[in-house]
């Protein structure tokens, strides 16, 4: 599936994270589009086999007489990742903090998170890198641990390492082989190992797009969602946009303001202080309401959290805005279908 990354009027509440997935490490991914030749990726998944050569583990197939060789290495050059020292995946620590940051509203123990659960950004940037990048198959409306994983460190600005990912779930597929997943990868690898490959007539595959209708599906509410919306991360703004792997990691706690009794009235005030903009979310009060409902007898975090607390300052929080957007049960449902295409005797997988 190819990404729509397309701002229009109708869209404007997304044009935040359209902007930062536009600018992003993996747009390229999200966005390569080559002319897919069918027979070429049938033939590739029907001769392939793992193998390792010098500890390193590769997929070996035939394509058009000729061999194609895939390694995590070669995914990271042909999709232009700069990953290779990136992480793996996140503690469950760490996945539960960052995800109660976006606003996740299911307070469980669960490893299996819900999309749904999301406001409408957040949503988006999932159902994208879920439909575009990951290797899921079935069950779109959730997702695990690992991909929790990649879209907290995309949202935070650490270096997630995608092209594992993305030669993991070609691993996994080899048995049993039944979707022929990947098809606009595999093209772009074979575009480039493959000179000269033949351009079969009357065989070529377009890979399904998300649509501008995407956009109204994300605003559709689920009924595991409350309404209460979650901005984006700071860093992911345009403006404020650091380098990858320059991201702090955990968002920075908002600052209290000071009142008028502490300000200075016979100096004039700088300019720094009429202009600092305070993050709109509040670290501690969405990371201990989530602990406290998950454990609910009183850690010694928790009495030391309350002990130290009497000490700072309250912290303004301000109340979001609830949406008033229609339930649909059926938008998730509506997007699944267009994932797997039925094709000669195979599923093909139109995930990327």
């Amino acid at each position: 599936m190819v990404a729509c990354l397309e701002k229009t009027d109708e869209n404007a509440e997304f044009h935040q994270i359209v902007d930062f997935l536009s600018t992003c490490s993996i747009n390229y991914a999200l966005t390569v589009s080559p002319t897919i030749y069918a027979s070429y990726i049938e033939q590739f998944w029907k001769t392939a086999t793992s193998k390792t050569v010098n500890l390193v583990k590769q997929i070996h197939a035939i394509v058009d007489g000729k061999a194609v060789v895939i390694s995590e290495s070669s995914v990271r050059s042909d999709l232009l990742f700069n990953d290779e020292d990136g992480i793996d995946c996140l503690t469950n620590v760490e996945i539960f903090e960052n995800l109660a940051f976006m606003g996740y509203e299911q307070l469980s123990t669960k490893l299996t998170f819900q999309k749904g659960s999301f406001s409408p950004q957040w949503k988006f940037l999932i159902h994208t890198i879920l439909h575009c990048i990951s290797s899921k198959s079935t069950a779109w409306n959730e997702f695990s641990t690992n991909l929790a994983s990649a879209v907290i460190c995309l949202a935070r600005g650490q270096k997630f390492n995608f092209s594992k990912l993305i030669f993991d779930g070609m691993l996994r597929n080899l048995d049993p082989k039944i979707f022929l997943m990947y098809p606009r990868f595999l093209q772009l690898f074979f575009n480039n190992q493959l000179k000269d490959l033949p351009e079969p007539f009357n065989d070529t595959y377009e890979t399904p797009k998300h649509s501008k209708k995407v956009f109204s599906n994300m605003t559709r509410k689920s009924t595991k969602f409350s309404g209460k919306v979650t901005p984006i991360f700071d860093f992911m703004l345009v403006q404020n946009h650091a380098p990858e792997g320059e991201g702090s990691a955990i968002p920075p706690e908002p600052q209290p303001i000071p009142s008028t009794s502490q300000l200075n009235v016979s100096e004039p005030q700088t300019e720094s202080l009429q202009t600092e903009t305070p993050p709109t979310f509040s670290h501690e009060l969405h990371i201990e309401a989530h602990i406290k409902q998950i454990h609910p007898s009183p850690s010694t975090y928790q009495r030391k959290q309350r002990k130290t607390q009497k000490h700072k300052r309250a912290k303004k929080v301000t109340k979001l805005p609830q949406t008033s957007v229609p339930l649909d049960h059926g938008a998730d449902e509506a997007v699944q279908k267009e994932g797997v295409t039925v094709w000669k005797g195979l599923s093909l997988l139109m995930l990327a």
